[in-house]
């Protein structure tokens, strides 16, 4: 077919087959070159800053694809050179040894030394890590190397930054890119006056700490307006950032207060109904997250792919097994001292001290471990605030609970008889309800719902044979607090009780705001004895 074409066919086609070799050569050389950086990291073994800040940066535009997990690794101190051969691994979090210079997997030599890193390295190593995965499929990724930029606020990713920005279509990554632009922006000093004013906007709209730490970093050529924009929009920040702060301790007041009526619920039952001060409360919070280890250990030996229902299964099981502990504790010692609540009170501590050595000859006196199920771990952003989900799931079951049991108490026939026991125990005795029966049931049911405080518990503290020890007083301050037997009392001074301790932490520490709290509670109960809620018909037996 040449010789019937003309001179201007033959020489477009000899020119495309010459852009095709030449671009296929290049994708072969590209492809060898960022499959293979053997150079680059054998600066590594230099042991030298420089050289391994130049090794950073020539990795970085090397194109290779595992070159942001060997920057993440040096980062971590998980760089490593074999001192005789000279070659350099690095490794995963996992402890999985790679090698540098292609990326595959390798069995590493014990003896090695690590590459040393100082803090400007540090530096780099943040910018490149960013700049590298500005393009990456995951946007969790792209959000994690804006995150990086906006720290190191490096100038030298400014021009990958604006163009990852020209291609990326989520909204929220895009969001984060243009932060971090206007980050380097501000310590530019080559930015112009309006560039400036734009990335102030930006950043102000941000409105957390980085943001303002940002803002600080304004060049020091700016003019003077600049500077006051500046200053305006931190001075904005700081007073969100205060607000978040009180509706922040509030949250946590309430997440306080949630463990705290957990933990006295079962009392308020129990010392409302009986009159009995029971020291082994707190023990049955202890069983009831022992229970819940127990469980969980069943589930981990013979169905642990159900792990996460653990928790559903350990709640019926912590409720029925300290509920039968405190019936047996109520049929065997307490039914013998109704009417003596100083021998009562050194009874129960007895059994409290009892119980403790029981779980310690079982399982130990080391802290045990359970497992927060799936949708109990992390937390989210909520307006600016960091919200556990362990903790809202917990504040969502304690409502839930504490509605279950006033439906419980006026709709059932053991409620009713409970709240008759409550009011008058003469009268209710005289009208043919068996209290030594009711007395069981409610010890058992008080001692149930404790068990239930220690299925909660077990999430966000220890499991250890001192973890009733932890509540009992505070359980005992939020019952007298919110009046004897009351729930609704018990409900608004574990919440109120919460709110305080979480304000005055700040300001006097965690042990002074304690013992505040219960300074102030002594003076309230001198002027009002039966507490924010007193049942008025207690006051018949007076």
């Amino acid at each position: 077919m040449w010789p019937f074409m003309n001179v201007e066919d033959i020489a477009r086609r000899i020119l495309r087959l010459l852009l095709v070799t030449c671009v296929v050569s290049l994708g072969m050389s590209v492809a060898v070159f960022a499959a293979d950086i053997s150079k680059q990291v054998s600066r590594f073994a230099e042991d030298s800053f420089s050289e391994t800040r130049q090794a950073i940066e020539e990795i970085t535009i090397s194109g290779a694809e595992h070159a942001a997990d060997v920057l993440d690794a040096l980062g971590g101190s998980r760089v490593f050179v074999d001192p005789a051969t000279k070659t350099v691994y690095y490794k995963t979090a996992e402890g999985k040894a790679f090698l540098a210079a292609t990326g595959a997997a390798a069995t590493a030599p014990e003896k090695l030394d690590s590459v040393r890193i100082n803090n400007r390295i540090r530096s780099d190593i943040l910018a490149a890590v960013g700049s590298l995965t500005l393009r990456a499929s995951d946007p969790v990724r792209r959000i994690s190397a804006a995150e990086s930029i906006f720290k190191t606020r490096d100038t030298g990713s400014l021009d990958a930054l604006e163009g990852a920005m020209k291609l990326e279509k989520d909204a929220k990554v895009a969001t984060k890119f243009a932060e971090a632009r206007a980050a380097i922006i501000l310590s530019r000093e080559s930015s112009s006056r309006q560039e400036r004013i734009a990335a102030i906007e930006i950043l102000a709209a941000r409105g957390d700490p980085a943001a303002a730490a940002a803002l600080r970093s304004v060049h020091a050529s700016v003019d003077s307006e600049v500077k006051m924009m500046a200053n305006t929009a931190i001075l904005r920040i700081e007073e969100r950032q205060q607000l978040i702060g009180y509706v922040q301790n509030v949250w946590y007041g309430l997440s306080l207060g949630s463990v705290l009526l957990l933990a006295a619920i079962g009392l308020a039952i129990t010392f409302g109904v009986m009159g009995v001060i029971n020291m082994a409360h707190g023990e049955m919070v202890m069983i009831g997250a022992y229970t819940t280890f127990v469980v969980q250990e069943v589930f981990r030996a013979y169905a642990p792919g159900y792990l996460d229902w653990s928790l559903a299964i350990a709640l019926p099981m912590a409720f029925l097994v300290t509920g039968l502990v405190g019936i047996a504790i109520e049929r065997g010692i307490i039914r013998f001292l109704y009417g003596r609540p100083l021998e009562t009170l050194l009874a129960t501590w007895g059994v409290s001290l009892i119980l403790q050595q029981a779980i310690r000859t079982i399982f130990g006196p080391t802290n045990r471990e359970v497992t927060a199920p799936g949708y109990m771990s992390g937390a989210f952003d909520f307006m600016g605030l960091s919200i556990t989900w362990g903790r809202m799931w917990i504040i969502l079951f304690t409502l839930a609970l504490f509605a279950a049991l006033l439906i419980a108490l006026k709709a059932t026939p053991l409620g009713l008889q409970m709240r008759a026991v409550t009011q008058n125990r003469r009268m209710a005795s005289s009208m043919g309800i068996r209290t030594p029966f009711v007395d069981a049931m409610t010890f058992g049911f008080g001692s149930g719902l404790a068990g239930l405080a220690g299925v909660a518990l077990s999430q966000i503290d220890n499991v250890s044979p001192n973890l009733g020890q932890t509540y009992i007083i505070d359980s005992f301050m939020v019952v007298v607090f919110g009046g004897v037997g009351n729930l609704w009392g018990t409900l608004v001074s574990a919440f109120a009780l919460g709110v305080a301790n979480k304000f005055l932490e700040p300001v006097a520490g965690a042990v002074l705001a304690k013992i505040f709290i219960l300074v102030l509670l002594i003076l309230f109960i001198q002027k009002r004895p039966r507490g924010l809620f007193a049942l008025k018909g207690r006051a018949v037996e007076a």
